[in-house]
């Protein structure tokens, strides 16, 4: 296991290397200067469509797609939203420092151009699926925008995409946090004797998630549009209670955010590009702009505006990484925490624990509970279409009861383990997803003059 792990480490830190965040960054400036800042002058436009306000046009357009805007931005939310931005931000703080959160900053702010590209592309070049339902997503972008030629970057993203959204990390650090904060205190396991109680919370989890999952993407956007609101509420009102407690060191942990951008102090060797790694690396894990995921549910909007759900999908690296991010990062800084020596989900349950005394870890591990399996949920609707086109049906439903079978593997697993792997996936899906994005950056700004063009009229 050891060498395994070891092997993952080296092939996510080749194919995280400098060319891949060049992509991310440098692919993202490139649709802010293409889009001339559009999707930042029309934020105001995003909400109206996300709340309804355009839902009767497209009710009467006969629009095709299966949820809401409201709904896909929630589904999508549901699987950003989550691990990444509890455990995530823990786990660059720890690689990578303060600093590595301003990096985080910088990928979120580009990535809104970016998701604006790939969700309208999304909608825009929607195709069958093997079983003749509408679908979108990178792959279909891919086939139907670019065209047959094309398609081994379409086999790429799938690829990467079967794996990537498997739920191992999500489940690993829901179990970490059971453990740690109701487990061991009770004495249903101990920190050196807890394989029992991981693997049966696994069981458990199977069953409830197997119990969505057979009501398929109509139970999922049910529940995703309940559950995700309620929850950021929640963690935004815990986090604040952090920071009224410790409004001090607000200042202090800003400072220590952005001079650790630029030094590499903070992490091994000292080299600044590491945290620049780190940051960007995180930060495609917190929002996934460029990775493409989050494409497949906005593709599945019920409407015939592109561009609509393209602003739509704008709102998501603002919720998911500049703000609740943002809570994470200063909920750890400013508690002081970072010596104890914890990781991931551990080191921000810390965090509250620490301000609110035998109540916060427990407050935390609702909001954990929720959000990671919304977020299992989210991955299996992603994992499933992925495995379908590249595949076929049968093999769509063979991956469903493999990836119900992943959860209990996630419960037992190596954190370092799992987060190379998905790290490695993450790069598949970002490579084919950039490039045919940047290709067909001109079909959406096309597409906005003439929807912008009718609004004025």
């Amino acid at each position: 296991m050891n060498e395994l792990t070891n092997t993952f480490a080296q092939i996510s830190a080749f194919m995280w290397g400098l060319p891949l965040v060049i992509l991310l960054v440098g692919g993202g400036l490139f649709f802010v200067l293409h889009s001339r800042f559009m999707p930042y002058l029309h934020l105001k436009h995003a909400v109206d469509i996300t709340l309804g306000k355009f839902s009767e046009e497209d009710s009467k357009e006969k629009a095709q797609g299966d949820l809401t805007h409201f709904q896909a931005l929630m589904v999508a939310l549901s699987g950003t939203l989550g691990l990444g931005n509890i455990a995530g931000v823990a786990v660059a703080i720890t690689i990578g420092g303060a600093g590595a959160i301003f990096w985080m900053w910088v990928t979120a702010v580009v990535g809104i151009a970016t998701k604006f590209y790939t969700a309208t592309l999304a909608v825009k070049y929607r195709g069958l699926d093997r079983s003749g339902r509408i679908q979108g997503g990178p792959m279909y972008v891919i086939r139907e925008g670019l065209g047959k030629k094309w398609l081994p970057l379409a086999w790429l993203f799938c690829l990467g995409g079967i794996f990537g959204a498997l739920p191992i990390f999500q489940i690993n650090q829901l179990v970490q946090v059971l453990r740690d904060f109701i487990a061991i205190p009770h004495g249903l396991a101990t920190v050196n004797d807890h394989f029992s109680f991981d693997l049966i919370t696994g069981l458990l989890l199977c069953f409830l998630i197997t119990y969505i999952v057979m009501g398929k993407l109509e139970r999922l956007a049910k529940i995703t549009s309940r559950v995700v609101p309620a929850m950021v509420i929640c963690y935004f009102l815990l986090t604040l209670g952090v920071l009224v407690q410790n409004i001090s060191a607000i200042p202090d942990a800003f400072i220590s955010i952005f001079v650790g951008a630029f030094s590499g102090s903070s992490v091994a060797g000292g080299f600044i590009g590491s945290v620049v790694l780190i940051g960007v690396q995180r930060g495609a894990f917190s929002n996934e702009a460029g990775i493409g995921t989050e494409s497949m549910a906005h593709g599945a909007a019920k409407t015939n505006e592109p561009i609509r759900e393209g602003l739509v999908a704008t709102l998501g690296p603002i919720v998911d990484t500049l703000l609740v991010c943002t809570c994470t990062a200063l909920a750890i800084l400013v508690t002081d925490i970072g010596d104890l020596q914890l990781t991931g989900v551990s080191l921000t349950a810390q965090a509250f624990e620490q301000a609110f005394p035998s109540i916060g870890g427990y407050f935390l591990t609702i909001i954990v509970f929720f959000l990671s399996t919304s977020t299992v949920l989210t991955f299996w609707y992603y994992g499933s279409k992925c495995a379908e086109f590249l595949l076929g049906k049968r093999f769509e439903q063979a991956y469903v009861w493999f990836y119900l079978c992943l959860i209990i593997v996630g419960a037992v697993s190596s954190l370092a383990l799992v987060i190379n792997l998905i790290d490695i996936m993450y790069a598949l899906m970002a490579i084919p997803t950039m490039i045919s994005t940047v290709l067909l950056a001109p079909k959406v700004t096309e597409q906005a003059k003439i929807y912008f063009s009718k609004m004025k009229s």
